[in-house]
């Protein structure tokens, strides 16, 4: 998110000419609102003052020293920026809540460290919602200006897309081309057939075609026979580029498809969690499937049809003119109005596409929740409630549609007669001069083919816009994908190396967002083959600390070394693959128990298979079920029980063999009976191996070698189990907490 825009030239002087040389210009963020009026000021943030400029004049200048408690309030339609200046709760400006508010809420925290003389810049991750050059909103979940975006750019992005591809792609649309010509050939020797074997004039002069044919073939019966064959040949041989263009479109179509596909998910595979984050699993779906597919049918299918149809157009409008510029005059009356009628068409059309559009994304969602949720819905005996719901959906996104349908239906075949009403025209005017001779048959059956040629595209002229426009979005989603740099990445050369298990944290310092750290300042050394429980209270930083050391996130501050070697020189993939982890919310793939297992290795052999089974206390239970290893788990392993899918999971994290091991609240919400097999599944594989252990209940954690204690994002203690109870400090509050909980349960008392 921008904090420092660039200011006008005239607020630029204004602001130069005021501040200080010492002074260091630290954010800038517009304001909209001077009293009741929309104007477009700047706010500029320095280390020492806050400067308040409007139409080249600043208005305010306040020192920092001199102020305190800055807050962001929210008012109908607009928002304040209010700090205390000399003790007095002063409005700084006031600017428009949806498109500003993220900014200020970031520059209340900046400020107030600025106003105790702590000079740090801070930024945002959270995106921009509004296009910074017109103010426009982005298309949903991404950073696209339709508006902005250059169009010549992206084309040119394409094209280099293609490469290896081109020949192929360009093919259906020169056989296009080579069909469209076809097309204005047939009515030249259709004119031949009726002028002069057909319908033949006395006085009319053989065209040079006749005067050949009639050298070669004596016979006129033959000559004629000779002309049919030519109109059907080339219909035929029309029809079969046609079958060619589609067989061709089809096969680069897919080739192209299935190149982009590939490349998108391997981009998204590269990019850090920060950035997948901060898109929905549906958006990403949406342009590995759908992006592509409205891409891939435009370049194949539309494109070809649109060049063919402006050739086309071009063309017979030029030998319309050459025919009879009188009658070409027909073909132009109606189309002005023919043209305002399909816009307004479209346009009223549009509107109730995107009320049906809305409808059916409602369907869809209430579809989805109801799905995802079923064992809820099923838990309080709602499913009656689902079906009427949904069918109340379905019904209102029915009616929307069949209304559509209908209307579409009855308005469209009138739009035809509009647009068409020139070749009334022609016929009525055509068949007086062909009555009075000034015009033959077979010129008029050419003038009407051509005609039928031009008035084509012009019932697809305002769905063309419409189509670049979605091809365009759809092609920029993919782009952004495909171009976007993670956040967390190799160094140019990265270590491969053999981990061994010492981990150093070194006054690390993280935060989402630089101006609200997680982490801070968290320095502690482990040594290898030690487990490392790791406690606090719920939003502490615990599962930040362990993301950081698999480098999920890249630290703010400090460093974290393995063995010596800081991991941002060490490859993610020779990191990542030499740690394990077992996650509170276990995740299991649609597939058999054996695939889970061998997903961290997958030539994986069976044995080693069976032998991590055994130390995670999972063998015994795979073969009780009637496929052992076999068996299949389901979507997301909801067939087996938490403990079955937990003890899967520590079966996946050891085949492997991690030389770092990470428990995230593995034991949370289970029996007694199973967290004792997992427990036990715990001791045994934590052996040999650096561990750390996130859990709330604190007794699973009596033998960890050293317990880390976490308090609002910093290090609070750091010991045994023993010498932190002995401290009585914030451990042996927690401790204490859960033992009374618990005997107080064992009471039956609520607690």
């Amino acid at each position: 998110m921008k904090l420092l825009f660039d200011l006008p030239t005239r607020d630029e002087q204004a602001f130069l000419a005021v501040c200080a040389e010492d002074e260091k210009r630290m954010y800038c963020v517009p304001y909209d609102f001077e009293g009741e009026r929309r104007v477009s000021g700047f706010m500029v943030i320095t280390d020492k003052r806050i400067y308040r400029i409007l139409e080249g004049e600043v208005l305010d200048v306040w020192s920092l020293s001199e102020m305190s408690d800055f807050s962001v309030e929210t008012f109908y339609g607009a928002c304040g920026f209010y700090a205390k200046v000399r003790g007095n709760s002063t409005l700084l400006c006031r600017f428009i809540s949806g498109r500003n508010l993220p900014r200020y809420s970031v520059l209340q925290n900046a400020c107030d460290e600025l106003a105790t003389g702590k000079v740090r810049v801070v930024s945002s991750n959270e995106p921009e919602r509004f296009c910074p050059k017109c103010g426009r909103p982005f298309v949903v979940h991404t950073k696209i200006c339709p508006f902005c975006q250059s169009k010549k750019e992206i084309y040119k992005k394409l094209w280099g897309m293609t490469r290896g591809l081109r020949l192929m792609m360009l093919f259906p649309l020169v056989v296009a081309m080579i069909g469209m010509v076809i097309r204005f050939v047939v009515p030249a020797v259709q004119k031949i057939a009726i002028n002069y074997y057909i319908y033949p004039q006395d006085n009319a002069a053989p065209s040079a075609v006749v005067e050949t044919l009639r050298s070669l073939v004596g016979d006129v019966g033959m000559q004629f026979i000779v002309i049919v064959i030519c109109i059907v040949t080339l219909d035929l041989f029309h029809r079969a580029l046609g079958v060619v263009q589609s067989r061709l479109a089809a096969v680069s179509g897919n080739r192209f498809t299935r190149m982009l596909r590939a490349l998108l998910f391997e981009k998204i595979q590269m990019l850090s969690m920060a950035s997948i984050q901060n898109k929905s699993t549906g958006d990403l779906m949406g342009r590995i499937n759908n992006d592509v597919a409205v891409v891939q049918n435009f370049i194949t299918n539309l494109l070809p049809t649109y060049f063919a149809q402006l050739f086309s157009f071009v063309m017979a409008l030029g030998l319309l003119v050459w025919l009879s510029p009188v009658m070409c005059l027909f073909i132009f009356i109606p189309l002005p109005i023919a043209v305002f009628c399909i816009v307004k068409f479209w346009s009223f059309m549009q509107k109730r596409n995107v009320r049906a559009w809305i409808l059916d994304q409602r369907t869809n969602r209430g579809l989805q929740d109801v799905l995802n949720g079923i064992r809820v819905v099923k838990a309080y005996g709602n499913e009656e409630k689902a079906i009427d719901e949904f069918e109340y959906n379905t019904a209102k996104q029915s009616r929307q549609e069949e209304s559509n349908a209908k209307l579409f239906d009855t308005l469209f075949p009138i739009l035809g007669f509009v647009v068409h009403f020139g070749s009334y025209l022609i016929m009525m005017f055509g068949n007086v001069w062909l009555y009075q001779g000034s015009l033959d048959l077979g010129t008029l059956n050419q003038f009407n083919s051509y005609a039928g040629i031009v008035y084509e595209p012009l019932m697809q002229i305002t769905a063309i816009p419409r189509n670049i426009s979605a091809f365009i979005t759809s092609l920029s989603k993919i782009l952004e994908i495909l171009e976007e740099e993670p956040e967390v990445s190799d160094i140019e050369l990265p270590l491969d190396i053999r981990i061994e298990g010492d981990v150093e944290i070194k006054h690390v310092t993280f935060g989402y967002d630089s101006y609200n750290p997680v982490l801070k300042d968290i320095n502690v050394s482990i040594k290898q083959g030690e487990m490392i429980g790791v406690v606090g209270h719920s939003g502490c930083g615990k599962t930040t600390l362990i993301n950081l050391i698999m480098r999920l996130y890249d630290v703010t501050e400090g460093e974290i070394v393995i063995d010596d070697v800081n991991i941002k020189d060490i490859s993610q993939n020779a990191l990542r693959s030499q740690i394990g982890v077992v996650l509170q919310e276990t995740h299991l793939f649609s597939g058999s128990i054996r695939d889970n297992i061998r997903y961290a290795k997958p030539h994986a052999t069976s044995e080693e298979i069976i032998a991590a089974a055994r130390m995670a206390n999972a063998h015994d239970f795979i073969m009780s079920l009637p496929e052992g290893y076999n068996t299949m788990v389901g979507e997301k392993g909801y067939s087996l029980s938490g403990g079955e899918r937990q003890r899967i999971a520590i079966a996946r994290a050891l085949i492997h063999d991690p030389r770092i091991l990470i428990l995230d609240e593995a034991t949370a919400a289970l029996d007694t009976e199973t967290e004792k097999l997992i427990q036990d599944a715990i001791t045994k594989v934590t052996k040999g191996r650096t561990t750390f252990a996130i859990a709330h209940r604190l007794s699973t954690l009596r033998n960890a070698d050293k317990l880390l204690v976490l308090d609002h994002g910093r290090l609070a203690e750091f010991g045994t189990h023993t010498e932190l109870l002995e401290k009585k400090g914030i451990y042996y509050k927690l401790v204490m907490a859960q033992h009374r909980a618990t005997l107080a349960k064992q009471a039956g008392v609520e607690v």
